[in-house]
């Protein structure tokens, strides 16, 4: 179904990385980790790269707006979403995708995110803990900075109020940072998991971000015994 709407407010929520919110329109239900089809309406410029993107929605589904979160490169349609003097149009196709919680509340759910793959996490998270869900879940939430991290704050506040959500930051690369880190800073591993997990081999598994992430996680689940039916993927490309 296609619903139309506008921007309603920018935020920049890590360097290079920026949150655009829109009116929901009546009507727009989904499912925390989906995503949808994000068209301009008779923008003022565009490129061989097109006016529309599929786009994770990085907002829960209890919240008043829609929120999208990307990475800023030099794109007709990334300059259009940033243009504070414009009333950006925007058309909505969805919402789509099946990278949502698992209905099993028996079983961890266990999050590998890297990078801007975080915003479905950000959906599902935040609305278990909006609706009291029993789910125990585990975020390891992979970025090179603290600078390049959105949503940290939301995150460390989630795990303040809910005893079943653990959050892992993990920064690989603050030797090009400018704030001190006490947490965790080596790649995704199964020792890393195992540190945190009871039951390395209980949960269900979710990994978002790069293709190459996605892919890494994947075979290093595999390797360690976790069947392809336990683990779900969703890749980031293009932003």
């Amino acid at each position: 179904m296609i619903f139309q709407t506008q921007i309603i407010k920018r935020e920049l929520v890590a360097e290079g990385t920026m949150s655009f919110y829109f009116k929901k329109p009546d009507g727009f239900i989904f499912k925390g980790g989906q995503y949808a089809d994000f068209t301009l309406v008779n923008p003022s410029e565009t490129d061989t790269e097109g006016n529309s993107r599929s786009l994770s929605l990085a907002s829960a589904p209890y919240e008043n707006e829609l929120m999208i979160t990307t990475r800023l490169r030099n794109s007709a349609f990334k300059r259009v979403l940033q243009k504070e003097s414009e009333k950006v149009e925007i058309k909505i196709d969805g919402p789509f995708g099946s990278f949502t919680l698992q209905k099993n509340t028996e079983r961890p759910a266990v999050f590998l995110m890297g990078g801007i793959g975080i915003t479905p996490a950000r959906s599902i998270i935040l609305q278990v803990i909006h609706d009291l869900l029993p789910h125990q879940i585990y975020l390891f939430y992979s970025n090179r900075r603290p600078e390049d991290a959105p949503f940290l704050e939301d995150f460390w506040e989630a795990e303040k109020i809910n005893p079943n959500f653990k959050f892992v930051p993990i920064m690989t690369g603050m030797e090009k940072s400018k704030e001190t880190w006490t947490g965790e800073s080596e790649y995704i591993i199964p020792s890393m998991l195992q540190k945190y997990l009871p039951d390395f081999k209980k949960p269900i598994y979710y990994a978002a971000g790069p293709m190459t992430m996605t892919n890494a996680m994947r075979e290093i689940l595999n390797a360690a015994g976790i069947d392809d039916d336990d683990i779900r993927s969703e890749e980031f490309s293009g932003y």
